[in-house]
């Protein structure tokens, strides 16, 4: 237990309670995500892929970490209402994506800062080399100096911001250091894994142009395995209003490459993906998603970055890359999924 759990109100908590936790009707004590009490660190997360990895360097210690993303919401266009604020103030860590992902996390930590709270942040993207902003990725989405945010979809890049988590909870939990480690090297390890069968499911591919009927968020894969993906709009929050030179433009990527099957975003629109099974020679699309959020399903399955990996991105892939086929089972649940 930490000093700040032990001694009951911190001046964290404090502020929180001073700012707005006492409108809301919140206790001075942290509760998880069940209402129950919980006496140890907590570290909050501002998107899902590192919530999952932090639960899994957290695994067999007091810490508990919260996912603030609600089920079933994409974790990079998302805009939590001013209770968030208190959330992140009254926790032990913010483990968050870096300055300009997420604007609303970079004005909550701002806010935390200026009000002199303990709140430890721990930026997961610390170190990371990123690729350039490509051209099929809109600037809306770009940090730093014309830069692509997606690093984790890259197992190998992913493997630093593991670190960068395992660094942030042992400075909330020192004497779980051991442990912490161990649990990093072990997700670490996961990742190797991973990322040797995405190498082979790209080795087996007969073709190397993919078409995804979303915005690209996937060029770290492109990148690291070598695949060409085309998508169909460069913007996230084009939604459903699609460009007709966009369209154009699919048509003939779509015609020129013989392609038949095509990602579609779980969490974004499927009108674009449908109006292209219309038109063209596309047979089927399938669900790509960039560990951004979580199904229902998925949160009752208990799946995490990996499983997600590998039963629904790379399912679609295999079957993109006329790599693999898919199992029976993904066959009829998301071909053409609603």
């Amino acid at each position: 237990m930490t000093e700040t759990h032990a001694k009951g109100l911190s001046r964290r908590k404090a502020l929180a309670l001073g700012s707005s936790a006492l409108s809301l009707g919140l206790a001075g004590c942290a509760t998880d995500t069940r209402g129950a009490s919980h006496d140890g660190p907590i570290a909050v997360a501002s998107f899902f892929t590192f919530y999952d990895f932090a639960r899994q360097v957290a695994e067999g210690t007091p810490i508990l970490i919260k996912n603030l993303i609600p089920t079933g919401l994409h974790g990079h266009g998302w805009e939590p209402d001013p209770s968030i604020q208190v959330d992140i103030i009254t926790a032990d860590a913010f483990i968050h994506v870096g300055p300009g992902f997420q604007p609303w996390a970079d004005r909550a930590i701002k806010t935390a800062r200026d009000d002199r709270a303990e709140t430890e942040f721990v930026d997961v993207r610390a170190g990371i080399d990123l690729l350039d902003l490509a051209d099929s990725v809109g600037e809306e989405e770009e940090i730093g100096r014309g830069k692509d945010p997606h690093f984790w979809l890259d197992p190998e890049r992913a493997k630093e911001s593991v670190d960068n988590i395992r660094d942030g909870l042992e400075r909330i939990a020192p004497d779980e250091a051991a442990v912490l480690a161990e649990n990093a090297e072990a997700v670490k390890a996961e990742l190797d894994v991973l990322d040797d069968e995405w190498r082979s499911l790209v080795d087996a591919a007969e073709r190397d142009v993919t078409f995804l009927a979303a915005h690209n968020a996937f060029e770290y894969v492109g990148d690291r395995y070598g695949v060409t993906l085309q998508p169909l709009v460069t913007n996230l929050a084009a939604n459903n209003d699609v460009r007709p030179t966009d369209m154009q433009r699919a048509q003939d990527t779509i015609a020129d490459n013989d392609i038949r099957h095509i990602g579609a975003a779980v969490f974004e629109p499927r009108r674009p993906a449908e109006q292209l099974l219309a038109e063209t020679s596309v047979e089927g699309y399938y669900p790509v998603t960039p560990y951004a959020g979580i199904t229902e399903r998925w949160a009752d399955q208990g799946w995490g970055y990996f499983d997600i990996a590998r039963q629904i991105n790379m399912q679609t892939f295999g079957r993109l890359l006329d790599a693999q086929e898919p199992s029976a089972a993904f066959e009829t649940e998301w071909r053409n999924f609603e």
